[in-house]
């Protein structure tokens, strides 16, 4: 039984196809050399672009959630990237923590107050390269009325040619600390936290 087990096997083996070329790791279409980039104008890929936070509750857990439905620009040219300018809307009304009831409050006029401010806008004022494929984008974040300027500390992932839907696209990702308060979302203040971390996963199509 084990033998023949065993012979069904190397024959599947033998006679299924591989799978396709870019589940091989090392054949991702993503070039991870910063200087490879085109240069160009660039927009917002929402589907696969999500701005994630994390606050503390409590001091007993971290809770999280995201924004997605981005828009924006960005334009680069590798062999300048000080001069990389770069803006993103968010939609509040795009927020979510997997619990309905507090996706809710969100929304609402104690928090982010989204049927008065519905878009949080970043816009940068400032790149500062850090090697290769990091730098600091400093910008003016606009949310729940109030603008103070951020800093994004962000990464480059690679870029390529998306092999589904054939779009040239670079990838990034980055990170940064805002205080809720400054911008007047002080519900619970502190009882959770005042200090909110983002992460944001953002991939760019150039324009055709």
């Amino acid at each position: 039984m084990l033998m023949r087990l065993r012979t069904i096997i190397l024959f599947l083996l033998a006679v299924l196809p591989a799978g396709p070329a870019y589940a091989d790791p090392l054949s991702v279409p993503a070039n991870k050399n910063p200087s490879a980039v085109h240069a160009g104008a660039y927009a917002i890929e929402p589907v696969h672009t999500r701005v994630l936070f994390a606050v503390s509750h409590m001091g007993f857990t971290t809770w999280y959630g995201d924004f997605t439905r981005a828009s924006g620009s960005l334009t680069l040219d590798p062999k300048h990237p000080a001069a990389a300018r770069l803006e993103i809307e968010l939609p509040i009304a795009s927020v979510s923590t997997t619990n309905a009831r507090l996706d809710s409050e969100l929304k609402g006029p104690d928090w982010f107050d989204a049927a008065h401010f519905p878009v949080a806008r970043f816009v940068s004022t400032k790149v500062v390269p850090h090697g290769a494929r990091r730098a600091d984008v400093t910008g003016d974040l606009t949310l729940h009325g109030v603008t103070r300027p951020v800093t994004l500390h962000v990464t480059f992932n690679g870029a390529g040619v998306n092999p589904l839907d054939k779009m040239y696209t670079a990838g990034f990702e980055a990170r940064g600390v805002i205080h809720r308060s400054a911008f007047g979302v002080t519900k619970y203040v502190p009882l959770v936290g005042d200090n909110v971390d983002l992460i944001i996963s953002a991939a760019f199509e150039q324009k055709r």
